[in-house]
């Protein structure tokens, strides 16, 4: 008994106390003044308070700080100058949004950029450019580009990234290409000129938690927003994203013709390559090789030595080992995400395109830039020559469609408006962020 009457009291002497702060704040809105707001300089650096020592310092240089409402003194709250105990001349409710501002809990959280890789060698400064400029067309969050070129690409992709009108869209990086001394010349000339370096982005970009590492013959025709998503559905064993080199087994490369081991029924393309990066440095990987499981870096160069003479496909195929024997880390996406000539030179192949469009355009084996298949080219064509700002109905859409329909003699141009099916909706989606104001 006498517990609940104690617990009584207590509760008697809060609510006691609460009503005499309540008055007294009552008596400051009645005093000559005491409701007026009170003006504040707002280029004046937010002050913090210390208790016990009374010594202010100056907010972080360089970082915002949000004005506070009009009635609270320039007096902070703190773990140890709450605002139920400052002075009566300071208003506790809009101290209370002081303290949210200030320690975090009203801040905006800091928009995630998407990390994108390419590998540029040769003649490929103008495809490259073309892959990143679909990019910034249709993505929404802020791109961080790793471009790993030769030297004497380097000023080009400055002097053309630079001329691009949305800069607050992307920021880029320029890295020469990269190799382990001891082995760069067996490295190079692994399937083709510089290849093999996305094998090497886990090792070098070390502070890159995610990337997604695209072929220099890619097309965006959705956000990259999307296929980054896919991290999110990642299970705790997979490490990396990539679709099937073919969805056809009886027109398949791997299971008909690879001398090694290859993932699941027709192998993995690894054009589009979606990466944990953490998570690929801190596995250790079965293999063949040894009963020990390796890391990253250390199963590299074992693995050229023990295939080299077996693998036609260079670092793919070396890909392709590896999750071969570690099935369990690969998570694959639907074909639409990596949309080849094979998906439709012998007739369409790829049910999810037909469905709901390509999303992804990959144009290997120099489709962009020959005759062989048009329609792949017209889509090349037509996002190299349009211009930012132009509208994207009149000046990219509507001109692809009608050479789309010029095509209709090859197997993919009798499919053409798969083509087009995502590009019409990703467009659609663009104006309707616009008119959001989004």
């Amino acid at each position: 008994m006498r517990r609940y009457v104690r617990v009584a009291l207590l509760c008697l002497g809060c609510g006691l106390c609460s009503l005499l702060y309540g008055s007294s704040q009552l008596a400051l809105e009645q005093e000559p003044g005491g409701g007026k707001p009170q003006a504040r300089d707002s280029a004046a650096p937010v002050r913090r308070q210390r208790a016990g020592g009374g010594r202010a310092e100056a907010g972080s240089a360089g970082r915002a700080k949000p004005e506070l409402p009009g009635r609270c003194k320039n007096l902070s709250v703190s773990y140890w100058n709450s605002y139920w105990m400052l002075p009566s001349d300071v208003c506790g409710m809009n101290c209370f949004w002081e303290a949210a501002f200030r320690y975090g809990f009203m801040k905006t959280q800091s928009v995630e950029k998407m990390h994108l890789a390419v590998v540029a060698c040769g003649g490929r400064l103008e495809e490259t450019v073309t892959m990143l400029k679909s990019a910034i067309i249709f993505s929404i969050q802020p791109l961080q580009f790793h471009i790993f070129a030769e030297d004497q690409l380097h000023n080009g992709f400055k002097g053309i990234l630079n001329g691009l009108p949305y800069q607050g869209k992307f920021n880029y990086t320029i890295y020469p290409i990269t190799f382990p001394t001891e082995s760069a010349a067996e490295w190079k000339k692994l399937f083709k000129p510089c290849a093999s370096q996305r094998l090497f982005l886990p090792l070098i970009l070390k502070d890159v938690d995610s990337l997604l590492y695209v072929d220099t013959d890619i097309l965006f025709l959705r956000p990259v927003d999307d296929i980054w998503s896919f991290l999110n559905k990642f299970n705790s064993t997979q490490i990396a994203a990539m679709a099937p080199e073919h969805e056809e087994p009886r027109i398949g490369w791997y299971n008909r013709f690879a001398r090694h081991p290859y993932y699941g029924i027709t192998g993995i393309n690894s054009g589009v390559m979606l990466m944990n990066m953490t998570r690929i440095r801190r596995k250790y990987f079965k293999n063949d090789m040894t009963t020990a499981r390796l890391q990253w870096g250390e199963i590299l160069m074992p693995l050229l030595k023990k295939y080299k003479l077996n693998i036609t496909w260079g670092d793919q195929d070396l890909l392709n080992i590896m999750f071969f024997h570690n099935p369990e880390s690969l998570f694959v996406f639907p074909c639409q995400w990596n949309y080849r000539p094979d998906h439709c030179i012998y007739g369409s192949n790829c049910k999810e395109a037909e469905e709901e469009g390509i999303f992804i355009l990959h144009g290997n084996r120099g489709v962009y830039h020959d005759d062989k298949q048009p329609t792949f080219r017209a889509v090349y064509e037509a996002i190299k020559k349009y211009s930012f700002g132009d509208d994207l109905l009149n000046f990219l859409l509507e001109p692809l469609e009608l050479e789309l329909q010029k095509t209709m003699h090859t197997y993919c141009g009798r499919i053409y408006k798969v083509f087009i099916k995502q590009l019409r909706k990703s467009i659609r989606d663009i104006y309707d962020r616009r008119s959001k104001g989004s």
